[in-house]
C-alpha cells in the first residue's frame, strides 16, 4: 500500500513535470515568428557589440539617411551619422565599448510590418555602469526586422 502510493506520488509528479514543460514550449512556439525575428535582431546587436564589432551592432538599424536616434537633447539622423556617433563615444581614444545587456523588453506588434520594442539597457565599462530605458520603431523590409527610431535615455 505503502510503495503503491510512494509510485502513484512519483508518477503524478512526473506528469506535472511534464505538462509544465510542454506548456512552456507551446508558449514559446505560439510566439508569432515575427516577434522571434526582432528578438533576434536584439539579440544579435547585444552580441556584436559584446565582441566590439559595432558595424555588426549597426546591422540592427535601417541604412538610410531617414533613421532617427534620439538621446538626450540629441537629435541624429542618418545611419552615417549613428555610428559616426556610436564611434566617438564607444570607440574614440580612451573610450572603451562594455559589456551590454538588454532586459524588461516589451513588444507590440503595431501592423504586419511595424512593431514597437520597449526595455532598458545596460552598459559595463570598467568599474563604472549605466543605463536606462530605450523605445524602438522597427519595420519590416524585404532583408527582414529593423530599427527605423531609436530613443534611449539614461538614468
Amino acid at each position: 500500500m505503502i510503495l503503491r502510493l510512494a509510485v502513484s506520488s512519483i508518477c503524478v509528479a512526473v506528469l506535472a513535470v511534464s505538462a509544465h514543460a510542454a506548456i512552456g514550449k507551446r508558449n514559446s512556439a505560439a510566439e508569432p515568428q515575427d516577434a522571434r525575428d526582432i528578438k533576434a535582431v536584439l539579440d544579435r546587436q547585444v552580441e556584436a557589440w559584446n565582441r566590439r564589432d559595432l558595424e555588426g551592432f549597426m546591422r540592427g538599424y535601417w541604412h538610410s539617411e531617414q533613421l532617427s536616434f534620439y538621446s538626450g537633447a540629441t537629435k541624429t539622423t542618418g545611419w552615417q551619422a549613428t555610428i559616426d556617433r556610436y564611434r566617438k563615444r564607444y570607440q574614440g581614444e580612451g573610450r572603451e565599448m562594455g559589456h551590454l545587456d538588454f532586459s524588461d523588453q516589451q513588444l507590440d506588434m503595431l501592423g504586419p510590418r511595424a512593431a514597437l520594442v520597449r526595455g532598458r539597457w545596460r552598459l559595463k565599462t570598467g568599474s563604472t555602469q549605466a543605463g536606462g530605458l530605450f523605445t524602438l520603431i522597427f519595420r519590416k523590409f524585404d532583408d527582414g526586422w529593423k530599427i527605423v527610431h531609436d530613443h534611449t535615455g539614461s538614468e
